[in-house]
């Protein structure tokens, strides 16, 4: 299978603009089970093939604890694939519904499981890591953190961490949440459900409501001018921090 010409220029405008990929990398992919991120392992296994440069792919998935046989269906959708893998069973769900701390369960799950990612690129010496983002979870990340954070932030494309020795990268950045299904589709890959008991209840899941149901209808360019937004900020127009 082929990137449609569109869909592979904005993938290689990403890269290119964020300097996501050199040669001799070593890309840890974390693979919740979702059509994003097998998508996302599809996409760096088929671009590394035509790559001018090489680098090196390692599909991790964390089974937080929430279905029995989670991990097994991953397994089957990354072996499918052909990408080297690591599946990895932790507690991480359950000990996430019964923390407090006064911040959600959902809180406490991603840092476990981002924390445990950070660790294995560690302990294996990946110093990067690729997450299967979209276009419309970078806005949504936006209006939480306006929203629930009181800042002006999102999760960007290409992010350094730990003094530079492992970097966040997103190589869908710039495709739509459409367009990642219609390549799963045709890829044939089967997304495993997220058995998580609060996965319709997080904040995430309110703020993309709001924006499909009332924000993104308004007008058709209401979605890509607010992408555009986040990359033209008139820093002179904010007030300052008080």
């Amino acid at each position: 299978m082929k990137l449609n010409p569109q869909t592979n220029q904005r993938v290689g405008r990403a890269m290119h603009a964020y300097e996501m990929l050199a040669d001799n990398d070593r890309v840890l992919i974390a693979v919740s089970g979702g059509v994003d991120s097998l998508v996302l392992t599809w996409l760096l296994d088929h671009w590394r093939k035509k790559a001018p440069i090489g680098y090196e792919l390692l599909a991790v998935h964390l089974d937080m604890g929430f279905g029995d046989n989670e991990a097994e269906l991953v397994r089957r959708q990354i072996e499918r694939l052909g990408v080297d893998h690591h599946i990895e069973k932790t507690d991480f769900g359950a000990n996430a519904l019964k923390a407090e701390e006064g911040r959600s369960a959902c809180f406490h799950c991603a840092r476990q499981r981002r924390s445990r990612l950070f660790d294995i690129a560690e302990e294996r010496g990946f110093g990067k890591i690729a997450f299967g983002h979209h276009l419309e979870d970078i806005i949504e990340t936006f209006f939480i953190n306006l929203m629930y954070g009181g800042n002006l932030s999102t999760m960007v494309p290409n992010q350094a961490i730990f003094e530079g020795r492992l970097n966040m990268i997103r190589p869908m950045a710039f495709l739509e949440k459409k367009e990642i299904i219609e390549i799963g589709r045709e890829l044939g890959v089967e997304p495993v459900a997220n058995p998580c008991p609060m996965s319709k209840e997080s904040k995430r899941v309110q703020i993309r409501k709001l924006l499909e149901t009332s924000i993104y209808p308004l007008d058709d360019s209401v979605k890509a001018n607010i992408f555009a937004a986040l990359g033209n900020v008139r820093t002179d127009y904010l007030l300052k921090k008080l």
